[in-house]
């Protein structure tokens, strides 16, 4: 049978963004680095490693259309005293495939990421997520606090307070009708321009024609929830995201979480996280800070 040209467009652009992943991997993440296939009830999991194998693990959440390749800045730093993996998310752009059972709900996620910890033997890991990642990871260690020894939340979006409008409808080309141009406006208009990495980038605009799910979202934690949670938690907040106002987000974390501590990254913004190299440094050590530290 001969493949229709949309079908034909569909490979390719399949083919495009995971050669752009590999290059990536290749080019930015530290030698030695290695991979694994979790297998889960919702699907394979793709997890990119990095660190001595008998090192404390702490696993890496990316946000929406990052993919796990974004944390290569993390993995050669942290990698030095942590076994670092960083997690696809299934049903997002990266080498995850998704399985006969679909992610719908915030339990389904919590699942996946217990299923996830489980095909790796991890017991309970530091857990460290960004927007997206991050609202995944708090939602993770409410579900299960004794899977998680510390929590990192790094600009969490959905988790303290809403988005900003100016941000929603800046974004919202990209979402109704995602390319690479229209993905690259708006990262461009978040990072005021900030000289991000060319070949991250390029993965980044191969992805906008990727297939992905619709992710999984939902209202904030409750309060009661917050308050109760005994994981010992850092949040580090971007100076000047344009997601939400970073001062609000502090002072609600500060209300509502007992254990957390909360910083922030001078002059960086929600999507030169976690890359942009003079962010990535001050962010590198923040949290190694934080995971060498007692409780």
């Amino acid at each position: 049978m001969t493949p229709t040209s949309s079908g034909s467009s569909a490979a390719a652009a399949t083919e495009s963004f995971l050669a752009a992943y590999d290059e990536v991997l290749a080019a930015k993440w530290p030698a030695g680095t290695t991979h694994c296939e979790a297998l889960t009830p919702y699907g394979t999991t793709r997890v990119n490693s990095y660190g001595p194998e008998d090192a404390p693990p702490l696993i890496l959440l990316a946000g929406g259309g990052s993919t796990s390749t974004v944390w290569y800045a993390q993995a050669a730093h942290l990698g030095r005293s942590h076994r670092v993996h960083a997690v696809d998310l299934v049903g997002d752009p990266g080498r995850s495939v998704v399985g006969e059972r679909p992610i719908r709900t915030v339990p389904d996620l919590t699942a996946w990421l217990d299923a996830v910890l489980d095909a790796l033997d991890i017991a309970s890991p530091a857990l460290c997520g960004h927007s997206y990642g991050a609202w995944i990871a708090l939602h993770h260690a409410l579900h299960a606090p004794d899977r998680v020894s510390k929590l990192i939340l790094v600009d969490p979006t959905g988790c303290f307070a809403g988005f900003r409008p100016g941000y929603l409808l800046h974004a919202l080309p990209m979402l109704l009708r995602p390319n690479a141009r229209r993905t690259r406006t708006f990262l461009n208009w978040e990072t005021s321009d900030s000289p991000l990495d060319p070949v991250w980038l390029h993965l980044r605009d191969t992805a906008a024609s990727f297939p992905s799910a619709r992710p999984v979202t939902g209202p904030r934690p409750a309060p009661e929830l917050l308050a109760a949670l005994n994981v010992p938690t850092l949040i580090l907040l971007a100076e000047n995201s344009r997601a939400h106002n970073s001062a609000t987000v502090a002072a609600a974390a500060a209300r509502l979480l007992p254990r957390a501590r909360t910083a922030t990254i001078p002059g960086a913004t929600h999507h030169t996280l976690p890359l942009h190299a003079p962010d990535a440094a001050e962010l590198n050590c923040r949290i190694e800070e934080f995971l060498s530290a007692g409780d």
